[in-house]
């Protein structure tokens, strides 16, 4: 018996994305932008508040608020970019065997190599894109935040004037009280208060104002008067004017960096163990997307009659064991404990045997033993 097939049912060749992975990438997609940014508002939040706490003593200008808090959104949003995969990957996941999609696929003779390949379209391309974020952006911005912080503390003790309100700098060293600023910027009714290594200083002035000179930025106090002595002593100097003027001295420090800020090519030529750490942190960044991706998909199978937050309990269990053992591995390798070598190896390959024993508890034992005999038997 012959049959004439049409010549062209041959040349049908599969779409390199098809519509399973697009469905896939999508709902990956809108559920990790969800996630993402939920946990990236409820810790940068917290970070914020912190922030204004200086803000507030005067140690950080009302100016670069705004920045400091892109600068910090970008590094919490890196560091997070991890949590955020793991979790959209068994929230969908979880979700397609709940709505029995994954018992369609595997009658359509899909398996895990399927999910795999659809979720890698996605993970791949961002653990890639996750590199230079590690490596460049982050270190750029924690950068950028010590700069913004260096700088403040360089004009602390001329920040946060404000009227009716007492204003305290260097510990209280430093005290200032204006009862109005007019629209000049010009301070009507100042009170100033100086100790230091026990000599008070204690002026009154009708106005005052800031003025930038060549030779430096200056306070200059019109109409009032001045008393300068140590207390306790009846030496008190006391002085009127009609204009004094005084500088206002700059606090000379040198910027130290921390490491969270040095380049990574500076991590890259050092030998210090520290440093080899603080490299491998970063590396571990977008190393950690691949892992968790690769530990969620064995992870996320649930019965249809049960509910996926049983798995993403284990999930964050999960989660949290790889990052506390990541800081100890880190911890070792700063203080010499382990090699950078081993440090880089260990709690990664653990994990992935532990993604492999998911994997074949998806499958179970029997199958994976039976296919391991008929490749033998070959």
């Amino acid at each position: 018996m012959q049959t004439n097939w049409p010549k062209e049912h041959n040349t049908v060749s599969r779409p390199f994305v098809t519509v399973l992975d697009k469905m896939i990438v999508l709902d990956v997609l809108k559920t990790l932008l969800s996630v993402w940014s939920v946990i990236v508002v409820i810790i940068v939040s917290r970070a914020f508040i912190r922030i204004l706490d200086k803000a507030v003593e005067g140690q950080v200008s009302n100016e670069t608020l705004l920045t400091m808090l892109a600068l910090k959104t970008v590094i919490t949003s890196i560091e997070l970019l991890p949590a955020a995969v793991f979790m959209a990957v068994l929230m969908v996941l979880g979700r397609m065997y709940k709505e029995h999609e994954m018992a369609a696929v595997a009658s359509a003779g899909g398996g895990s190599g399927t999910i795999y390949r659809a979720l890698f379209l996605l993970i791949l391309p961002l653990s890639l894109l996750t590199v230079g974020l590690s490596l460049v952006v982050s270190p750029w911005a924690e950068a950028g935040m010590e700069k913004l912080l260096h700088r403040d503390k360089q004009s602390a003790d001329i920040r946060g004037i404000s009227a009716g309100k007492f204003s305290e700098y260097s510990h209280g060293d430093l005290v200032f009280y204006v009862e109005h600023i007019d629209a000049n910027k010009k301070m009507h009714k100042v009170f100033v208060q100086q100790k230091s290594k026990g000599y008070l200083g204690i002026i009154n002035a009708e106005a005052g104002r800031l003025v930038d000179l060549p030779t430096g930025r200056y306070m200059i106090f019109e109409h009032g008067e001045r008393v300068q002595g140590f207390p306790g002593k009846l030496d008190y100097v006391i002085e009127s004017f009609d204009e004094y003027a005084v500088q206002i001295e700059e606090k000379s420090s040198l910027l130290d960096f921390p490491r969270e800020a040095m380049t990574s090519g500076d991590l890259w030529r050092s030998m210090a163990s520290a440093d080899i750490a603080e490299l491998q942190r970063r590396c571990f960044i977008p190393l950690s997307i691949l892992l968790l991706t690769f530990l969620a998909v064995p992870l996320a199978q649930v019965s249809p009659r049960g509910g996926i937050y049983g798995n993403i309990a284990i999930g964050f269990l999960i989660y949290f064991t790889y990052g506390n053992l990541v800081r100890v591995s880190q911890a070792w390798v700063t203080n010499g404990t382990i090699t950078g070598a081993v440090g880089a190896v260990g709690v990664n390959g653990l994990f992935l045997i532990v993604g492999g024993i998911l994997l074949a508890r998806l499958y179970g034992w029997p199958w994976l033993m039976l296919k391991f005999s008929h490749k033998v038997g070959r």
